[in-house]
């Protein structure tokens, strides 16, 4: 099964975003969060560096069946 999040551009615009391909998370200087994926791609996302993670967490448990 893919483990996929939604997160939210800059433009406003949703993307989902397979969580296993996430690298890592950062916080850039406008306010704006940088998510790296194991690709290369850089995603900039409307959402804090705590709620990625617990989007991430979240879709993890409710895989495992860990709710």
């Amino acid at each position: 099964m893919v483990r996929v999040i939604v997160l939210t551009r800059n433009n406003g615009k949703a993307v989902v975003v397979n969580a296993d391909l996430i690298e890592t998370v950062e916080a850039a200087g406008d306010g704006t969060t940088v998510v790296t994926l194991t690709t290369g791609n850089l995603l900039g996302v409307e959402e804090s560096i705590e709620a990625v993670r617990d989007a991430v967490l979240a879709y993890r448990r409710h895989i495992a069946g860990t709710q």
